[in-house]
């Protein structure tokens, strides 16, 4: 009689445990399979939505490896040109150049800076350091405006000659790729407070501090060959 009104899914489990004379069915309740369902799960996985470090890391790997083959070509190129050209010329190249080299690898140290002092002291020190870098990286990007401008007043343009040609094209494509760093870290510094979770802070911080270093990096190879090949 008692296990007439069961469920017919739950009869079988429920004959298998003791019943009392007065027909009440003893022992614990059967076990529950656990449902893992999303919309019985309102809250989901903790974690589901985070991307772990090592991805962003790739991404920004390929980024990285994808300008190192652009340059590569513009190196060959460069190459190349001062070889074999009989017409190439030699020319000085602006002063302001050697400046901005100093305030990029001072935009570097401050964003170093910003990642340890949020490994070690909080939000606080590091939002402050991400701000002055996006400062000194926006004074990089205005001094070489002010490096083309001198060409301009020496009356040396675009198709002047090789020599210019290459100076402005090799500080114009690296300039480009500085300005999407720059976006990101723009980014960085407006949400960066309102991120209450430090493992995304710490992942934001990390990775934009792998391409600017990079960027830092490349810049200083490209003045060496710009001065080997331009400039002598």
């Amino acid at each position: 009689m008692a296990t007439a009104l069961l469920p017919p899914d739950l009869e079988e489990i429920e004959l298998e445990r003791p019943i009392s004379d007065d027909g009440i069915v003893n022992g614990p309740p059967p076990p529950q399979e656990p449902d893992d369902e999303p919309h019985n799960n309102p809250e989901g996985y903790p974690g589901r939505n985070i991307t772990p470090l090592s991805a962003y890391r790739v991404a920004t790997t390929w980024v990285m490896v994808s300008v190192v083959m652009l340059f590569s070509t513009l190196t060959f190129l460069v190459k190349q040109r001062w070889a074999t050209s009989e017409d190439w010329v030699s020319v000085a190249l602006p002063n302001v150049l050697y400046m901005n080299t100093g305030i990029l690898l001072m935009s570097s140290m401050a964003l170093e800076f910003a990642r340890r002092a949020l490994l070690r002291d909080g939000s606080r020190r590091c939002a402050r350091w991400l701000l002055l870098t996006l400062i000194l990286g926006l004074v990089f990007l205005a001094g070489q405006l002010v490096a083309w401008q001198q060409l301009v007043t020496r009356g040396l343009y675009l198709a002047s000659n090789p020599g210019s040609f290459f100076i402005y094209l090799i500080s114009g494509v690296h300039g480009f790729h500085l300005l999407g760093g720059i976006g990101v870290l723009t980014f960085i510094v407006i949400f960066f407070n309102a991120w209450e979770d430090k493992l995304k802070q710490e992942t934001a911080v990390s990775v934009i501090a792998l391409y600017w270093h990079f960027m830092d990096a490349l810049w200083i190879y490209l003045l060496i060959m710009l001065f080997i090949t331009v400039q002598k």
